[in-house]
């Protein structure tokens, strides 16, 4: 339908459904009881805490209502993307109006009885939250933190030819730094096989306290800036609500014209080669539009103090009671639910149907839609081990082959994608290009390798925009894998935190299906960092994936390409988790075959009798434990220094591949039982524990455990700079030497009885540090180091 045929009677009534979900996102943010007003509002009405913001909820349900006339008339397949925070009210009224959330909640019934339990859950103890969280349905977007919603959009998008995303941006939302770049994703969506997204950039001037740069940027201004990013910005703009909607009538027919047009003509291949110039809206509202203009003689309405709560006194304040009522009651709730509290039948009318509804469209509820991954057998990759620790292999180069054959087993789906910041090469995935290329909507040169329209490897500089288009893709049902330099992702920190508690608010919610878990491969890390120094070596992000919940988080430190492999293989078959793999890209040491990779990674850590010299012993002397690719070869480098040193020492290895492992299976389902904890570790022998990251988190994790008083970490103490790889442990106190000095000191009574060992231990640091400071390279001891079994 044209703009021209909405006429004055469909705009009146598309009028009446948004004023009904304002009256909705009212009663939400104050009231209790009461919810028609059917009684003269009394103070025991109101909540007693008043919470929830209400001044980008006006311009929410307005855009709402319209996408409804575009779905319903044009049978649309339309996702709603809500980035303003805490734009809570006007998303869970609106699916509360189309059915959806009567659906899902029974208990929140279309009936007066169910208004009023609606109302009294939000921000309620109990309750709800203030945004739009996993409990909305319809939403895949968090709405607590700011700066996500259009990477979240495009991500959704990616693989969804059928799929238009609606995504609005608050003007404080588009101050941050990954909104910002976030309006590049365009040059990443092909109109041939990607879904569309209309970004609506939601202008009410005001943020918390204060007006934002873009709602005082002018039109003329604002059109050249989305100009320049690649977009064709149409305006809506205005206070009167009768010519605004007639505006956004037209603005948006002419929109989803332009979107249809744009990929059937790529579709049908009568477009050239390069980026669209996509359609985005830019509109002005006022903020905290239809409510009260003045509260106590000052300016609410089209001003900051309309963000959160207009009137914060209803309960002990008569005239603001009375504000209340008036905004209440000037929606007209007669006029918009019947005598039983429910949305008069021409109103309902406007909703779309079934799987329509935005809040119950199945792409909003990836689990719905999503497929298993096609995966390769891990055997086909193993590395041959011949002779322990002889091979020097790049294992992320093995895990590489992998990828490349799980992309070309999905390639029918389109369900699986690599994101990473231009470190696909880097990390050694280089051979996913013998299959794919990166994705590449600009001018293509000539001498360009590995770039197409067609391509399935993401790569931008921006880990924010590797999360976020990473995130929405999971979210709507796909698989991918998040590639990324170790120091750098934690850029992405806080996008992680939120995604973690998206993932554990979803798991207690039955109608909430499971998502592929969202998989990062950190490489490049602290202890290979020969060139790029201090900057580049934190280990730390495994800290703060520790923090969450158990049931959510995995971390896992595969020594070596086989146990890679399966590290890998399992993390992409697993769900509703987020799986951190730590390992290098340099070549180094291969220790297990494949048999005993899958057998070690299955229990996540595991006695390797074949490199201690406890023999029959009843306990071992001291157990050498290890987390980590170098940890793991600096280890087993100073035990054969101990037993060429100490013949008679009985020395137990443990390596520990999952880090969860180490905790109590009453705090973690990977953690190890006491039992089979203390059979690794001992309960009563000094156990010196080389780890990949920062120590304490090897502590933390294991603090309950009974020898816990015996474990002595080395790890990452942040001490670096650019230097070379032995020198990196050294500096770290990580190194075999350290290792092997920390053991003669931890077991009783020994160090005494070996004095020049310590000594010789001692002056081979010193060797280190005169002959690196010369030459610029390790020791050749060092570099040509090699295992050898014991005797």
């Amino acid at each position: 339908m044209s703009a021209t045929r909405t006429t004055a009677h469909e705009l009146s009534l598309i009028d009446r459904y948004w004023r009904a979900a304002n009256y909705l996102s009212v009663g939400q943010i104050y009231l209790l009881d009461n919810p028609l007003l059917r009684d003269p509002l009394k103070p025991e009405h109101i909540k007693p805490r008043l919470l929830g913001h209400w001044g980008t909820t006006p311009g929410l349900n307005f855009i709402y209502a319209h996408m409804n006339r575009i779905i319903r008339e044009q049978d649309a397949n339309v996702i709603y993307i809500c980035g303003p925070g805490h734009g809570g009210p006007g998303m869970v009224a609106n699916t509360y109006l189309e059915g959806t959330y009567s659906e899902i909640y029974p208990d929140i019934s279309e009936s007066a009885q169910g208004m009023q339990k609606l109302f009294k859950q939000f921000s309620f103890p109990g309750g709800i939250p203030s945004h739009a969280a996993p409990e909305t349905p319809g939403s895949i977007h968090e709405g607590g933190e700011l700066g996500y919603a259009l990477m979240h959009a495009y991500g959704a998008a990616f693989d969804n030819p059928d799929l238009l995303v609606a995504c609005v941006i608050g003007d404080g939302e588009a101050e941050t730094g990954p909104l910002a770049a976030s309006w590049h994703s365009n040059k990443f969506l092909d109109p041939v096989r990607d879904g569309a997204v209309l970004p609506i950039l939601h202008l009410n001037g005001y943020k918390i306290a204060g007006p934002t740069l873009l709602g005082r940027t002018s039109d003329e201004d604002l059109k050249k800036l989305f100009e320049g990013y690649g977009y064709e910005p149409f305006f809506v703009e205005g206070h009167d609500p009768e010519p605004m909607h007639r505006q956004m009538a037209e603005t948006l027919d002419v929109v989803v014209a332009r979107i249809r047009t744009i990929q059937k003509e790529a579709r049908d291949g009568t477009t050239v080669d390069g980026v669209p110039r996509w359609p985005m809206i830019v509109l002005r509202s006022p903020k905290g539009w239809t409510g009260p203009k003045e509260v106590d003689g000052k300016r609410v309405e089209g001003f900051w103090r309309a963000h959160q709560v207009p009137v914060s006194n209803c309960r002990g304040d008569e005239g603001h009671r009375k504000i209340l009522d008036d905004w209440m009651r000037s929606y007209d709730p007669e006029d918009l639910f019947d005598a039983d509290g429910r949305l008069k039948q021409e109103l309902r009318d406007l909703a779309p149907r079934g799987e329509r509804r935005m809040g119950a469209n199945p792409h909003a509820n990836g689990g719905l839609l999503r497929k298993e991954l096609v995966t390769p057998a891990i055997r086909d990759y193993q590395v041959r081990i011949e002779k322990r620790g002889a091979a020097m292999v790049q294992s992320t180069e093995i895990l590489g082959h992998y990828l490349r054959d799980t992309m070309t087993l999905n390639a029918d789906q389109a369900n699986f994608r690599i994101f990473g910041p231009d470190e696909t090469e880097s990390n050694r995935l280089g051979s996913l290009f013998e299959v794919t290329d990166r994705v590449w909507m600009e001018k293509i040169e000539p001498y360009d390798v590995h770039l197409s329209r067609n391509g399935r490897v993401m790569e931008v500089l921006s880990e924010h925009l590797c999360q976020g288009w990473l995130e929405g893709y999971l979210l709507t049902g796909r698989h991918g894998l998040f590639s990324c330099y170790e120091a750098f992702i934690h850029i992405i920190d806080s996008m992680f935190n939120q995604h973690a508690k998206w993932l554990k608010v979803s798991r207690e919610l039955e109608w909430r299906k499971p998502i592929s878990s969202l998989n990062y491969l950190l490489t490049s890390h602290v202890w290979r960092q020969d060139h790029n120094g201090f900057s580049h070596q934190d280990p730390g992000f495994v800290d703060l994936v520790a923090n969450k919940r158990a049931d959510t988080v995995r971390v896992y430190l595969p020594p070596d390409a086989n146990t890679l492999l399966w590290v890998g293989d399992h993390c992409l078959k697993t769900w509703d988790r987020v799986n951190v793999i730590v390992a290098g890209k340099q070549p180094e040491p291969q220790w297990l075959n494949m048999d005993e990779a899958i057998a070690h990674c299955e229990i996540g850590a595991g006695i390797w009798d074949w490199a201690g010299t406890e023999g029959d012993a009843v306990a071992p002397d001291v157990v050498m434990a290890c987390a980590g690719d170098v940890p793991t070869m600096e280890t087993l480098a100073a035990v054969m220094v101990l037993r060429e040193a100490i013949p008679e020492l009985k020395i137990r290895v443990v390596n520990v591949v999952d880090l969860m492992a180490l905790q109590s299976t009453d705090q973690h389902p990977h953690g190890l039982s006491d039992e089979d904890f203390d059979r690794m570790f001992t309960t009563d022998r000094p156990v010196i524990f080389a780890y990949h990251g920062y120590p304490y988190l090897i502590h933390r994790l294991t603090y309950k455990r009974t020898n816990h008083r015996n474990i002595h970490v080395r790890g990452f103490i942040e001490e670096g700079t650019t230097t070379t790889p032995f020198d990196m442990t050294v500096l770290n106190e990580l190194d075999r030497f350290h290792l092997a000095i920390e053991a003669i000191e931890r077991i009783p009574g020994l160090k005494d009885k070996v004095v020049h060992v310590l000594e010789a231990l001692r002056g081979k640091l010193q060797e280190h540090r005169h002959y690196v400071g010369v030459h610029g390279e390790d020791m050749p001891e060092i570099q040509n180091w090699t295992w050898s079994d014991p005797v």
